[in-house]
């Protein structure tokens, strides 16, 4: 088990920095310099808590010196042979001979059980962390999501009232793209966990709904809220 950082994923080729969707960032030179020549996968993070300053740094259309404070934490080494131990192993002796102040491993930890998951959850989170990742030790690399590699975080919930819908794009084209809520005098958009059904006839206006969320962004608003159900009246 590690550490799930709150940072911009980034995929490095072996010759250039992308996004999770494909997307190139717009990096300095010297930022990427003497990265390794084979591919590796992490996070982009300065430190917990500063997810929107991580974001306005990498997302950036030019290459500046806001770079400097972003590390690249790896917790995966794509197209390599054995369990994940050993696909680290290969950039952590590549590291030994070609030091690089950018580039972190994350640390991994054995999970000794259900107890020892929640003590380092509620650990990680007392910090600011967002919670943890586990992952199957001898689980060869598989590109895409897997069961072999779960996230593990607790969340708060709250409710807000619906007051007006967006409209959905692409897959979701004539349906709801996500609910408007009033959350405490502030409006609040969640599209995250509706399901198809719930898109094409949506919450009504006015109704209290239930949702979930992560922490709280620097602005005091809910972090990555996600719909969960309309609030039971009695």
């Amino acid at each position: 088990m590690s550490e799930k950082l709150d940072g911009i994923r980034g995929y490095w080729t072996g010759k250039k920095l992308i996004s999770r969707s494909g997307k190139e960032f717009t990096v300095p030179k010297w930022f990427i310099k003497d990265f390794p020549p084979f591919e590796i996968d992490g996070e982009l993070w300065t430190k917990r808590g500063e997810f929107e300053h991580i974001s306005s740094i990498v997302n950036s259309q030019t290459a500046h010196d806001g770079w400097q404070e972003i590390s690249y934490n790896i917790f995966e080494v794509p197209h390599q042979k054995g369990g994940v131990m050993e696909r680290l192993e290969v950039l952590k002796k590549w590291l030994k001979k070609h030091p690089n102040k950018f580039i972190k491993i994350i640390p991994q930890h054995i999970c000794k059980g259900g107890e020892h998951l929640k003590s380092e959850l509620k650990r990680v989170e007392k910090m600011g962390g967002e919670g943890l990742v586990v992952r199957n030790p001898l689980a060869i690399y598989i590109e895409k999501r897997t069961s072999e590699a779960l996230k593990v975080k607790s969340f708060q919930d709250d409710e807000c009232v619906v007051r007006g819908y967006t409209k959905g794009h692409g897959k979701f084209k004539e349906m709801v793209g996500a609910l408007i809520c009033s959350w405490h005098g502030e409006l609040l958009k969640i599209g995250s966990g509706l399901s198809l059904e719930e898109r094409k006839s949506p919450p009504a206006l006015d109704s209290n709904v239930t949702f979930k969320y992560n922490g709280f962004t620097r602005y005091g608003k809910p972090r990555f809220p996600v719909f969960l159900r309309v609030r039971d009246s009695f």
